[in-house]
């Protein structure tokens, strides 16, 4: 069995399914684990959410920032932004199924009898990855939970920054969707920082990504999408940036975990 990793597919489904076909991925032998958002901006968010749940046990998945603002917008809580193109998906036949299944998926994927983790934007600096799973799984009963539609509504918003600042459960949750699915530049302290957009080298000193302020043991893997100006290029040899930005015209990206092999799908001209 091979375990493959993709970055955000974001209605990319042609080049999903070129890039599977690529590897002969099979659903009875191999498995394909999503590292958020898969949908908005891209043409086929429909298609792609149907051919995941498809997989059944044979994929993993995490929510993304794009894929919770969807839920938001089907729970009446958010319009529909045009350029999500999130249309179709919302007068499909099938789309309570469809957003039934979604909302079930977690923050946070463990591979298992390994230290390896995936989840949309990576891991707070201000947590351990202990913390990082229990508030995770925190959030995900809430969103689970019959008061969902209130969860998703808490998510929006900036505040805190900081972990310590975290004392009510509004709060907590609120940090813990921002770090796990939107979080990019942190300052010094590990508190996350939402207004810069340069890519790191340009960054102002009193910023840092994520992954340059938190300490793995070189046996923790930890793999991460969201940050498509990364381009793959992340300075931790033990955490793995994927999101390539398909849907801005790059390329999507699989990597085949256990030789660490990358393959690329072009994006296709619309």
């Amino acid at each position: 069995m091979a375990v493959y990793f993709v970055g955000d597919i974001q209605g990319c489904y042609d080049e999903l399914i070129a890039l599977l076909n690529q590897v002969s991925f099979s659903k009875e032998n191999d498995q394909l684990w999503v590292a958020g958002d898969l949908v908005a901006r891209g043409p086929k968010s429909l298609a792609t959410l149907r051919f995941i749940k498809s997989l059944g046990d044979s994929t993993k998945v995490v929510l993304g920032n794009h894929d919770l603002h969807l839920l938001a917008v089907y729970a009446g809580l958010k319009k529909v932004k045009k350029q999500d193109q999130l249309t179709d998906l919302l007068n499909a036949v099938d789309v309570d199924e469809l957003m039934t299944w979604l909302i079930q998926q977690p923050l946070i994927q463990k591979l298992p009898d390994e230290n390896t983790y995936m989840s949309h934007a990576g891991i707070s600096p201000q947590w351990s990855i202990e913390e990082a799973i229990l508030h995770a799984e925190i959030a995900h009963q809430q969103l689970t939970s019959p008061q969902s539609s209130q969860w998703l509504k808490n998510m929006y918003g900036e505040q805190p920054h900081d972990w310590q600042h975290a004392h009510t459960d509004v709060e907590k949750f609120r940090y813990t969707i921002n770090s796990l699915t939107r979080m990019r530049f942190c300052t010094l302290n590990g508190s996350l920082e939402f207004n810069c957009k340069e890519s790191p080298s340009n960054a102002p000193s009193s910023l840092k990504p994520w992954y340059e302020l938190i300490n793995l043991s070189k046996h923790t893997h930890w793999i991460f999408g969201h940050w498509a100006s990364l381009m793959g290029e992340c300075s931790p040899h033990n955490i793995y940036a994927i999101d390539t930005g398909c849907v801005w015209g790059n390329h999507l990206t699989l990597l085949r975990w256990h030789d660490k092999k990358l393959f690329i799908e072009h994006a296709r001209k619309n």
